[in-house]
């Protein structure tokens, strides 16, 4: 064929020439197409071809454009040639051979022009227009046209086995249908154990037995995870679910998968192959109501105000039909003819204590097969005529099934502990909702799944009791419970009003003080000398509240009076030695130099390392070397040997990389240090001494400074041990990196992810504090 498009593309004529040349020499464009001659003819050759009496009747076509003549080789002068006679057809041409002068479809192509020369016989090719194809298709049946609407149609995975949706946004969710973004259609789906023939039944009953969806004699399930496709007939979205009872991991998430499938169907297929109708069949329908009806109902309601959607989403649950094969066995109802099969599931229905009043309707379709295949031309009938009544369940278009899944999907999702699985249901609560647990009480959270994304806050019907672990008390002002407000107060150092200082003052003296937003400060500790009572009562109202995973403690110390001590006390220190930082390093490089050794190099001469070249900056340490004098870095100065020819010795003392290498050479008599230079030399070894003792003094204090520090922590500040890197960046704390508490969380954070100031009443810290980055971005009072 390539060679043959070759031609085809150097610019032959494609204008349909006479084939008869019996006028014109087959050089006049063709204007007719004879039937019975079998030719294509032009205005001279058919007048004086159809001149004869008996040549009159011929059925003679009109040629329009676009127009493919029928093969010349195939019909032959009587139309019994091999390929015609096998084929029982006419066939289309689809090249025409510019030397031998006739149309040859694909077959007779291959068979005439294969070998030899005809080979390289240049052809035009055919390409049926418009009006040819309207023209094949006027001559279709209804049934072909059907078939041929779906000969393209091919199905995508919807959702995996884990519950995740494998299509980006609403765009490719209409272009993997391939349908019309305004096109309002239906969802159709299908249910049943593994090994019925869901995806077979959903193949023969849409697209006419073509393998939509995948279909496998092995053992191992071939639907995992939910399938989709589009069913341009119908107009529906078809919709393909893994199979109950199969072997799977995720058991519970599978099931609670095909019911959000199930929430977002028009209708339903339970396809079932048990001669007889099992209990588990109805169990997993009743469940599926109560569950719909329980917890999808409202998300659906939710779903269509918060997207803005003008087709509702929830008016009813969708229509359900058993489809039921049988082999051995009757069908439902044939031994009671007076009695409709959807009487008799109702009746099974309410003898299991399972009622389906989600669903708006439920139709029975039962075939029985004595010999394969199996017949789903009444199942078709059904679903066809389900699909037309919109009283319950309207069109809508593939964006608003897309938000319906998406908003089901992203509400109810996470793993489900299987220590809190009540197996006695298909769908039980804790597929959907929270599944934390008060610490206190081990209550569950009532609330859907996912509701803390909604800023919800947890909540349980059941009341909690008090725990001295979790201290879950919670003090609220009697005064303003009378007036009919609920304020909740705090035990705290001082007061709002109070300054930091004069807080702390107030503090030693009267002891921790109750404020409240209203009243203003109601109760302090040490108010009298003696005969203080205790604030629940006289002033507060106490209550037990749940203690949910991840949040923060209640009645917890919040006398922060030692740690508002230290923080002063840092603050002084470290303006102190900020201020103080340049003439320090001054002073200290001066007075160094008057006690050095002569032959040692002045600090203000040193700028960089004499082996390196690293250029020392404000807070780096030079180092001089005991043998030569010159400035080092502490990396290329480390090393230690005795230098007796300098003075310095038996003990080993810091010399140069250089120095300590060539430690057997000898220094000359010259160079040995004279009486001046040997009491210089005992004035450097005391201010050494000084300074290690003074190092040694400092570092053996921040020792008891980190016990201070753990005693004066609040109790909700996570331990300073606890902490080994940063809550927010996950840096790991070093000596260099210095570990901050957040007022408001009490998680450990570095400095550039808690530099913010905030004040947390909550916590006792009325002025400005530092707090963390997520505190901080939380709305209204910490």
């Amino acid at each position: 064929m390539s060679a043959h498009t070759q031609t085809a593309e150097k610019g032959q004529n494609t204008t349909l020439l006479c084939q008869e040349s019996y006028v014109c020499s087959g050089t006049d464009e063709a204007i007719f197409e004879c039937d019975e001659c079998r030719s294509l003819q032009c205005q001279r050759c058919e007048e004086e071809l159809h001149q004869p009496e008996r040549l009159r009747n011929h059925e003679r076509t009109r040629i329009r454009p676009g127009h493919v003549p029928y093969c010349d080789s195939c019909k032959g002068a009587n139309g019994n040639i091999m390929h015609a006679s096998m084929t029982g057809s006419r066939q289309m041409a689809a090249v025409r051979c510019q030397v031998c002068k006739i149309n040859l479809c694909v077959e007779c192509q291959k068979r005439t022009h294969a070998g030899g020369n005809r080979r390289k016989h240049p052809v035009t090719i055919y390409h049926a227009g418009k009006a040819q194809e309207q023209e094949e298709e006027e001559g279709m049946d209804e049934e072909t046209k059907r078939r041929k609407m779906t000969e393209k149609v091919v199905s995508f995975l919807l959702v995996d086995e884990t519950e995740e949706i494998q299509v980006r946004n609403e765009e490719d969710f209409i272009k993997k249908l391939d349908c019309s973004p305004d096109q309002h259609l239906k969802v159709v789906s299908i249910f049943g154990n593994t090994g019925d023939g869901k995806s077979h039944t959903l193949n023969h009953t849409f697209f006419y037995g073509r393998e939509v969806f995948k279909t496998s004699p092995a053992q191992e399930s071939c639907t995992v995870g939910v399938w989709a496709a589009y069913d341009p007939v119908r107009k529906v979205v078809v919709i393909d679910t893994e199979g109950l009872l199969g072997a799977t991991v995720n058991l519970s998430q599978r099931t609670r998968l095909l019911l959000k499938v199930l929430a977002i169907s028009d209708l339903v297929i339970y396809r079932t192959r048990a001669d007889r109708l099992h209990n588990d069949l109805f169990k997993f329908l009743g469940d599926a109501s109560e569950a719909y009806l329980k917890h999808f109902t409202k998300e659906l309601k939710a779903t269509t105000a918060r997207c803005g959607l003008d087709v509702p989403l929830s008016t009813l649950g969708p229509g359900v039909i058993i489809f039921h094969e049988t082999v051995y066995t009757k069908l439902l109802g044939s031994d009671h003819p007076s009695e409709v099969p959807e009487k008799l599931i109702q009746d099974r229905f309410r003898k299991l204590s399972c009622f389906p009043e989600a669903f708006s309707s439920i139709h029975y379709k039962g075939t029985r097969t004595y010999n394969p295949p199996t017949d789903f031309s009444g199942l078709r009938r059904a679903v066809e005529q389900q699909l037309e009544n919109n009283t319950t369940r309207s069109p809508r278009q593939p964006g608003v099934i897309y938000k319906a899944l998406k908003a089901l999907s992203d509400r109810f999702s996470g793993e489900i502990p299987d220590d809190q699985m009540a197996h006695s249901s298909f769908f039980p609560d804790e597929y959907f909702t929270c599944s934390s647990v008060c610490l206190s009480c081990g209550c569950g959270c009532k609330k859907s799944m996912n509701h803390a994304k909604e800023g919800v806050p947890h909540e349980s019907k059941s009341r909690c009791r008090y725990s001295h672990q979790y201290d879950n008390r919670v003090y609220t002002c009697k005064a303003c419970y009378e007036r009919g407000m609920e304020v909740s107060v705090v035990p705290k150092t001082s007061a709002s009003t109070d300054s930091p200082w004069l807080g702390l003052a107030k503090y030693a003296w009267s002891g921790y003080v109750i404020e409240c937003p209203n009243c203003g400060v109601v109760y302090r500790s040490r108010q009298y000398w003696f005969g203080n009572q205790d604030p629940v009562n006289t002033v507060v109202r106490t209550e037990i509240e749940h203690v949910w995973p991840g949040t923060d403690g209640f009645l917890k110390d919040n006398n922060n009076a030692a740690q508002r001590l230290l923080d002063g006390m840092n603050f002084m220190a470290q303006s102190v030695s900020e201020l103080s930082l340049g003439p320090t390093k001054a002073v200290t490089s001066w007075l160094t130099d008057q006690i050095a050794p002569a032959y040692w190099k002045p600090n203000s001469q040193i700028l960089s390392c004499n082996k390196c070249n690293t250029p020392f900056k404000d807070n780096d340490t030079k180092h001089h070397c005991r043998a030569c004098g010159e400035g080092f870095c502490d990396g290329c100065s480390s090393k230690t040997r005795p230098v007796p020819e300098r003075g310095w010795g038996p003990a080993p003392v810091r010399v140069c990389d250089n120095c300590y290498e060539n430690r057997g050479m000898q220094l000359d008599v010259a160079e040995l240090p004279s009486d001046e230079e040997g009491g210089t030399l005992i004035a450097r070894k005391v201010g050494e001494a000084v300074q290690n003792t003074l190092g040694a003094v400092v570092t053996a204090m921040d020792i008891p400074l980190g016990l201070v520090k753990d005693a004066a922590r609040p109790a909700y500040w996570v331990p300073d041990h606890e902490i080994l890197h940063c809550h927010n960046c996950r840096k790991e704390f070093s000596i260099k990196l210095s570990k901050h508490h957040c007022r408001a969380c009490g998680q450990g954070f570095c400095d550039e992810c808690s530099h913010d100031r905030r004040s947390v009443p909550s916590r006792g810290w009325d002025h400005p504090v530092r707090v963390c980055f997520n505190c901080n971005k939380k709305p209204g009072d910490l």
